[in-house]
């Protein structure tokens, strides 16, 4: 019995000293703005005390150049830096299993506020860092109920009123005189009544055909969705919309199609392609779109450059002369909390070198539009244009429309009801779009969540 006891005590003994002699690992940070100013570590990626960056990015496009950047970083900092890439389609997969390693990402995507159920308690509180005071605008960042940013929105697109400024002139305008729906409605009104007289006419034709309706049943929805979102404190899919600024929709709405040469009933068959080609060949002065379009305009259709910008889309709330272009992403990134301390704090210091280094700003504007403040002027003037309002101090609309639900389903319904609507603008045919919009919402999330 004595044996067995002196056994039992050596192997406590044992065990002891070969705990003693394990380190252990540190608690997740949680206060991120008294810790960001400090050096990061620069020791090899494994250990608690080392810092090291491991960012999983979403945009497979920019898997090359995050590469080279990584690379870049290493060699200047001697910081540890490396990019996996999902493939596309599969982020949601790839960032379950590779959060759940020993040696987890400490930098990571959320798309918008519905992000936070899952990953919110895996996001370091980031208020106070530096890479937080290089935001032109916050309208981009996902902020949980508490008020606390959990990501930054770090690459952006825009669409709004893409505008031929050299029409608008021969037609005695200028862009001074566009301030909100009501001065863009005087201006429309009279080109259109004089467009025999000018040879072009306001707007471009607000085509409902599959190629061109996603700019008015997803786009210019964004308008009601997110003045409602914005007033309501909307930051995940709600079950339920109410409709509150489906009268401004409606005012926008009559203003495409009561100012541009495209005959009403014709609508539902007008492409994409062909509002591209009234605006590239001059034959109207306003088209919404995006950012996405200065390649095709300045290139394909010849359009000079210094002739043609984006203004945003008004539709007559109040305060909208503040308004920016629709600005949006599904691009926010969140540093890890539960990833150890110093990786914690070199992946801010990697953030911070990202937007203000020249190789940084560098590859990040090859990737997109970026909302830093030593970001360069763009190539494109529609970004450039979107940059400046929000220099002005103007809000981004930005996009609610992401939260739609069973979006394709939602979409094509709404388009029915416009395009009934488009043919005979009567009360009763906008009724069915207000019910399209609303009931269509209730629906929708019904179908996807039971």
């Amino acid at each position: 019995m004595k044996k067995i006891l002196a056994m039992l005590l050596a192997l406590v003994m044992v065990f002891a000293l070969c705990a003693c002699g394990q380190q252990a690992a540190p608690a997740p940070a949680d206060k991120p703005a008294e810790t960001n100013d400090k050096p990061a570590e620069t020791k090899d990626e494994g250990s608690a005390d080392v810092g090291y960056v491991y960012w999983l990015n979403m945009k497979p496009e920019a898997d090359e150049a995050l590469q080279a950047l990584a690379a870049a970083y290493t060699a200047e900092t001697g910081v540890p830096c490396k990019i996996v890439t999902a493939a596309s389609g599969t982020y949601s997969d790839t960032q379950t299993a590779e959060m759940a390693k020993s040696e987890p990402p400490t930098l990571f995507n959320m798309g918008n506020g519905a992000a936070l159920l899952d990953w919110g308690d895996y996001a370091l509180t980031l208020d106070g860092s530096k890479v937080m005071d290089e935001l032109t605008t916050k309208d981009f960042n996902i902020v949980n109920d508490a008020g606390e940013t959990k990501a930054i929105g770090w690459i952006y697109e825009s669409f709004g009123i893409i505008t031929n400024k050299a029409l608008l002139e021969k037609a005695g305008h200028s862009l001074d005189e566009i301030k909100d729906f009501d001065s863009l409605k005087a201006v429309a009104d009279d080109i259109h009544a004089r467009a025999a007289e000018l040879g072009f006419d306001a707007f471009t034709s607000a085509g409902l055909d599959g190629s061109s309706s996603w700019r008015f049943s997803g786009h210019l929805a964004n308008m009601p969705l997110f003045y409602e979102f914005r007033d309501n404190g909307i930051t995940v899919q709600p079950e339920k919309i109410e409709g509150k600024y489906m009268d401004n929709f409606r005012k926008i709405w009559d203003l495409y199609i009561d100012t541009a040469a495209a005959e009403k009933t014709s609508l539902t068959t007008a492409t994409g392609d062909q509002a591209e080609a009234e605006f590239g060949e001059g034959k109207a002065v306003f088209y919404q779109n995006g950012t996405w379009e200065w390649d095709a305009l300045t290139n394909k259709f010849g359009l000079n450059p210094d002739d043609i910008t984006m203004i945003p889309i008004y539709c007559g709330v109040d305060g909208e002369d503040m308004a920016g272009l629709c600005s949006g992403t599904e691009n926010c990134l969140a540093v890890n909390c539960k990833a150890p301390e110093a990786a914690q704090q070199a992946t801010l210091d990697f953030l911070y070198w990202c937007v203000t280094s020249e190789k940084g700003l560098e590859t990040l504007c090859s990737i997109g539009d970026i909302p830093f403040k030593a970001a360069p002027a763009s190539a494109n003037g529609f970004s450039n244009a979107g940059a400046a309002l929000l220099a002005e101090g103007k809000y981004a609309v930005t996009w609610a429309f992401n939260y739609t639900p069973n979006v394709d389903s939602f979409r094509a319904t709404l388009v029915t009801a416009l395009a009934a609507y488009s043919a005979d603008q009567s009360d009763a045919n906008w009724a069915k779009v207000v019910e399209a919009f609303v009931d269509g919402w209730a629906y929708e999330y019904n179908v996807v969540n039971g």
